[in-house]
């Protein structure tokens, strides 16, 4: 393609090595020029000190129908964004070429870079992943792993905010029977007790600060929470939580701990107040694995009642793999332990879930599946049976980048939630879905 500039190269001349100098006293002037000569020039200005001039130009490449052009006008232009600070914008339009393009290598390692310079260090190992993953030469699967080993940079404070809309066909996690069974025999169980359908708003955000310790160590202080809010305020849940604690980079390892503590309202009273101790391990597998260890003990007050309250100690461990540049699954299995005053409400129990994702150009679909099972130690004394459950949940949800405002995307998400329980109060059925905004890279 061949482009027609005007008086944005009024001045420029011969120095751009496409015509002849400019006319004294003229007001303008039009230069045949194609993309590679326009690159060429782009980088000119960008040398002279011109950059505004530059990225004029490298903003007219990014619609060029050739996708070498258009890529290559929209990495520079991003690496530009990068320097005056602009890092949303630098990485929306990184994830736009890595979605033209899946086995661009040096972009992915570029936006692996300004993800974890904005904090999110999760969304840099990926993008190493997704590189390993496209199969790379020798010399150049080095150069990655020197790469990696250097991704260590911190952002000292982010936020993040989530907001959608959430039709709920149970919003309270009741059971649809109408009786409930015991050593009584069979009670009637008051529609307020039944599950209930709604469609509420659910936010989700998150703000962190990090401080440095040194030698490859920071403090981390994150606060957050979430709201499922409803018309009928009796069914509103939402919970406050924040954290402190030491991360350590450890070579390819890092090791975070921290200690925190929850509140969560349900009904707008209070429910649950919760502190915590954690630790979370970790180490890469090769190039396309990452593997984590997390364990926590919980001490916990129920506050509508005491013989709920009790110790919980949980471990999980979990992986993710990259399959492809654009495809990945991850995987977990988790064990908990919770010793109640009552032994009664005092369970043992493990849950595993199984995640796939998969970019289809600018959309990513996800899709999961998880399993669990929960034991009671005792029967509380109302009821024949100890508490059994067998829970499932499977979900699929896609991102929409192609509609990005603002660095965000739109989201749609459908889960099915389905626990089986010998207790009537604890067997459930709940059919969700979400439609909202989240971060488009």
């Amino acid at each position: 393609m061949r482009y027609r500039l005007a008086p944005l190269l009024l001045g420029l001349g011969a120095s751009a090595g496409l015509a002849a100098a400019v006319p004294v006293g003229a007001t303008s002037v039009r230069i045949r020029a194609s993309g590679e000569q326009l690159l060429q020039l782009a980088e000119r200005l960008l040398s002279s000190g011109d950059p505004a001039k530059a990225k004029s130009i490298l903003l007219l490449l990014s619609g060029d129908p050739n996708a070498d052009i258009r890529n290559e006008a929209k990495f520079r232009h991003a690496k530009l964004l990068v320097g005056e600070g602009q890092t949303t914008r630098a990485a929306l339009l990184l994830r736009e070429i890595i979605d033209d393009r899946p086995d661009a290598a040096p972009v992915r390692l570029e936006l692996a870079g300004l993800l974890d310079k904005m904090g999110d260090q999760e969304g840099a190992w990926r993008q190493v992943r997704a590189i390993h993953a496209g199969g790379l030469p020798p010399e150049v699967a080095r150069i990655v792993d020197r790469y990696s080993e250097a991704l260590r940079a911190r952002r000292l404070f982010g936020a993040s905010f989530e907001i959608a809309l959430a039709p709920d066909s149970n919003i309270n996690r009741a059971t649809r029977s109408d009786t409930l069974g015991t050593v009584l025999g069979d009670f009637q169980i008051a529609d307020d007790g039944k599950e209930k359908t709604g469609t509420g708003v659910a936010l989700n955000g998150q703000a962190y600060r990090r401080f440095s310790l040194g030698m490859n160590s920071s403090l981390l202080v994150r606060v957050g929470g979430f709201a499922d809010l409803f018309p009928d305020k009796q069914f509103n849940e939402i919970a406050a939580d924040i954290g402190v604690g030491p991360e350590f980079n450890l070579g390819r390892d890092r090791l975070q701990l921290e200690v925190g503590a929850t509140q969560r309202w349900f009904g707008q009273e209070k429910f649950i107040r919760s502190a915590r101790i954690a630790a979370t391990f970790s180490h890469p597998l090769g190039g396309l694995t990452l593997i984590r260890l997390n364990g926590s003990a919980w001490l916990v007050d129920n506050q509508r009642n005491d013989l709920e309250d009790g110790k919980t100690f949980s471990g999980q461990v979990s992986l993710e793999h990259a399959l492809t540049p654009t495809t990945g699954i991850a995987g977990s299995l988790g064990l908990q332990r919770l010793s109640a005053k009552d032994p009664g409400y005092s369970t043992t129990g493990w849950r595993g879930s199984l995640t796939g994702w998969r970019d289809m150009g600018r959309m990513t679909l996800t899709a999961s599946a998880e399993l669990g099972r929960l034991h009671a130690d005792e029967r509380l004394i109302l009821f024949p049976h100890k508490r059994a459950d067998k829970y499932t949940r499977f979900s699929i949800g896609a991102t929409f980048r192609q509609l990005q405002i603002g660095g965000f995307a739109p989201v749609a998400r459908f889960s099915f939630e389905r626990n089986k329980s010998k207790i009537e109060l604890y067997d459930f059925r709940r059919r969700r879905a979400e439609i909202g905004v989240v971060r488009a890279f």
